[in-house]
C-alpha cells in the first residue's frame, strides 16, 4: 500500500479553496493507497514516513517563497518529491520566461525590473506588472500610459517588499480569445480549460481578482500542443514532471505565445473535467510506486 501525502496550505478558519483535494484523497484510498492531505508547513508532519509527496495546493507559498523552496528541498531529500525540488525552485521565480524565450519558445514578452535597478514603463501601449513570485493575480495589475503615476506607486511598493516586476505588454487576443490552460499529467495532456480575462481595467493591484473568470472547457489547437510541447521539453530537468499545467495566450500574430509554466501547484480543474480524476490516480499511484 504506497502512502502518499498531498501538499496543501493551511486556509485557517476560511474554508480551504482546493475543492478537489477531498476527492482526489477519496480516489487514492478506493484504488489502494495510503493518502492523506497535509499543510505543507505542518511542523509536525514527518514528510519522510510517505512513498511520495505530491505538492497539491499550497497556495500561500508566494508570500513565503524561500522558506517553500527550503521546504521542498528538505522533502526531496527525504523522499520522493513530485514535482522535484530543483524544478520548484527554478519555476518559483517567473525569470524562467527569459530562459524558455532564449530556448525558442514562444512567450509573452518580458521586462525584469529589481529593486534597485532603472527602468522605464512603456508609453505607447497597454501593459501589465505583476511579481516574478505570485500567484492568483496576487501583485498583478493592468495599465494604459496614462496611468503611468498608479504603475510607479505599485512598483514602489514591490520593490520595497524586495519583489522583483515583471512588465509585460497586455496582450489583447486575452479579451477575445480568454487564456488556455494545458493540463500534463503523467506525461501526457490530461485536459485543457479556457477562461476569461482576470486584469480588467481599473483594477488595483492590492484587490483581490478572481483567479479564473468564466472557466470552461476547451480542446486544444494543434499549435497550441506546439507551443506546450517546446516549453515543457525545455524545462530544466523536465524529464522528472509529474504535472505541469501550460497557459496560452494569442499573440498579435493570432499565434499562441507562453504566459506562464505552473510546475508547482497548479489548480487541476477536475471539477470541470470529472472524467480526468482517475487518470491522475493512476499516475500518482504509479509515481508512488
Amino acid at each position: 500500500m504506497p502512502r502518499i501525502a498531498l501538499a496543501t496550505y493551511d486556509p485557517g478558519a476560511e474554508p480551504g479553496k482546493d475543492t478537489d483535494l477531498p476527492e482526489l484523497v477519496r480516489a487514492l484510498g478506493e484504488a489502494g493507497a495510503e493518502a492523506e492531505a497535509r499543510y505543507w508547513d505542518d511542523p509536525d508532519a514527518d514528510w519522510g514516513r510517505y512513498d511520495l509527496v505530491v505538492i497539491r495546493s499550497t497556495w500561500d507559498y508566494s508570500w513565503r517563497a524561500a522558506e517553500f523552496r527550503a521546504w521542498a528541498d528538505r522533502v526531496d531529500a527525504l523522499t520522493r518529491l513530485a514535482n522535484p525540488a530543483p524544478v520548484v525552485r527554478w519555476n518559483t521565480d517567473k525569470r524562467y520566461l527569459g530562459e524558455l524565450a532564449a530556448a525558442g519558445v514562444p512567450t509573452v514578452p518580458t521586462r525584469y525590473l529589481a529593486p534597485g535597478e532603472p527602468g522605464g514603463l512603456p508609453d505607447g501601449h497597454e501593459y501589465v506588472i505583476k511579481p516574478t513570485s505570485g500567484a492568483g493575480a496576487r501583485f498583478a495589475a493592468r495599465y494604459t500610459p496614462a496611468e503611468h503615476e498608479q504603475a510607479v506607486r505599485q512598483l514602489g511598493r514591490m520593490h520595497a517588499e524586495g519583489l522583483t516586476a515583471m512588465v509585460q505588454p497586455y496582450m489583447r487576443g486575452i479579451d477575445a480569445g480568454g487564456e488556455r490552460a494545458l493540463q500534463f499529467f503523467g506525461g501526457r495532456l490530461l485536459h485543457a480549460s479556457r477562461k476569461g480575462a482576470v486584469l480588467t481595467p481599473g483594477t488595483a493591484y492590492d484587490a483581490e481578482k478572481v483567479a479564473h473568470p468564466d472557466l470552461e472547457r476547451w480542446e486544444p489547437t494543434d499549435a497550441e500542443l506546439a507551443v506546450a510541447d517546446k516549453a515543457l521539453g525545455a524545462v530544466p530537468g523536465g524529464s522528472g514532471l509529474l504535472y505541469a499545467r501550460v497557459d496560452l495566450v494569442d499573440g498579435e500574430d493570432g499565434q499562441p505565445r507562453l504566459m506562464e509554466l505552473e510546475l508547482v501547484e497548479p489548480n487541476l480543474f477536475l471539477w470541470l473535467h470529472p472524467g480526468s480524476l482517475e487518470r491522475v490516480v493512476e499516475a500518482i499511484s504509479e509515481a508512488a510506486r
